[in-house]
């Protein structure tokens, strides 16, 4: 079946115990297996219609607003990008298109393309 842009899927809807994982898909995801957190295996029946607070969520090496990008070390995969969005302290890695995607996976922010940061050099200055 595969996950779509906008699909949260959150550990506790099955494991209540568990640290609390909440991941949104920001895009691809046709290939998707299964997320391992707290040696629990999170599917698509972890999928839940919106984000529901709930205290006790641990937070690990992954700090909320992360994003985990298939594409950055796979890029003839269906590219699964996706935000932590809480918990994650027994994170250990999402399974997609046959590969493993762990921590190495974390896209970096690039402040350069923000709005407001410096132009380039020799860039047209001026509004359009």
């Amino acid at each position: 079946m595969g996950l779509k842009k906008g699909d949260l899927i959150d550990e506790r809807k099955r494991h209540p115990e568990s640290c609390g994982l909440v991941l949104k898909v920001m895009g691809g995801g046709e290939g998707f297996e299964k997320i391992i957190c707290c040696d629990h295996e999170l599917t698509e029946t972890d999928l839940v219609p919106s984000l529901v607070t709930s205290k006790g969520r641990r937070r690990g090496q992954l700090p909320a607003a992360t994003i985990l990008d298939e594409k950055k070390l796979y890029p003839d995969s269906c590219g699964l990008r996706v935000m932590i969005m809480d918990g994650g302290a027994g994170f250990k890695e999402i399974r997609c298109c046959g590969h493993s995607l762990t921590l190495s996976a974390k896209r970096e922010l690039r402040y350069d393309q923000m709005r407001g940061s410096e132009p380039p050099p020799n860039a047209p200055e001026g509004n359009a």
